[in-house]
């Protein structure tokens, strides 16, 4: 049985503050553990049912073996299913390379199954750089990586000022609004990025400046708009 202060640390990680200064998140399910396990993030403690260690074998000291009643304490799920991985995050710097490919960036991007969906996308579509403004849902909110279904270890998420990295690029910068260009009148552009703005605002007027090519998905019904991810898939499927 898992020790009070123990089941108190794992929960802590569900607060940004508690996983910026720890340098860590928690992960739950066994196809997000497989997806950790198979890549280079560090693992810190794996907490496991028995019917999950037993298809899992491994001599590693960081597994923690734990019944249902303890999983459920230091889950974050409704239905907390068989493994919690405590990982390490990444703290790389990357410059995100731009030209001769397709690069999303989101403004303000709040909600995290829309952010975590939108990472499932873009692996899905080979999509390697997500650009965030700061004021986008963090990365490692355990929403968005239980949205993402594993995609965030083979996708980089950057963490910019909007405003000062956009005037840096020099490639094409598409904006989806509702009054751009139809997606199905316009070439499959060979690069550029793709800007999707915040769920119920939009793209922000100050970012607006900095879209060179405005383009949209035609309605033909009544609905006001569409969810960010739905609309990230769209026009990935069409561009791509």
């Amino acid at each position: 049985m898992l020790s009070r202060s123990e089941v108190k640390y794992i929960q802590s990680l569900c607060q940004k503050k508690q996983r910026q200064q720890e340098g860590l998140f928690i992960a739950e399910g066994p196809k997000i553990a497989e997806e950790l396990l198979q890549s280079d993030f560090i693992i810190k403690k794996i907490y496991a049912l028995p019917e999950w260690i037993a298809s899992n074998p491994a001599n590693d000291n960081s597994i923690i073996e734990i019944d249902e009643i303890d999983l459920s304490r230091i889950s974050t799920l409704q239905t907390p299913h068989q493994v919690l991985v405590v990982a390490a995050q990444k703290n790389d710097v990357y410059k995100p390379v731009l030209k001769n490919k397709l690069s999303i960036v989101l403004d303000c991007i709040q909600d995290p199954g829309n952010m975590g969906t939108i990472i499932r996308i873009a692996d899905w579509f080979g999509i390697e750089n997500i650009i965030c403004s700061e004021d986008t849902v963090e990365l490692y909110n355990p929403k968005v990586i239980q949205s993402t279904m594993g995609s965030f270890v083979r996708t980089k998420v950057f963490y910019v000022d909007l405003n000062t990295f956009l005037t840096t690029v020099d490639v094409p910068v598409f904006g989806a609004i509702l009054n751009g260009k139809n997606i199905y009148e316009m070439q499959k552009p060979k690069e550029g990025l793709l800007l999707f703005g915040n769920e119920g605002k939009g793209i922000r007027k100050e970012i607006m400046q900095f879209v060179t090519n405005p383009i949209t998905i035609p309605k033909k019904g009544g609905a006001e708009s569409l969810n960010a991810a739905v609309a990230a898939g769209i026009i990935l499927s069409h561009l791509i």
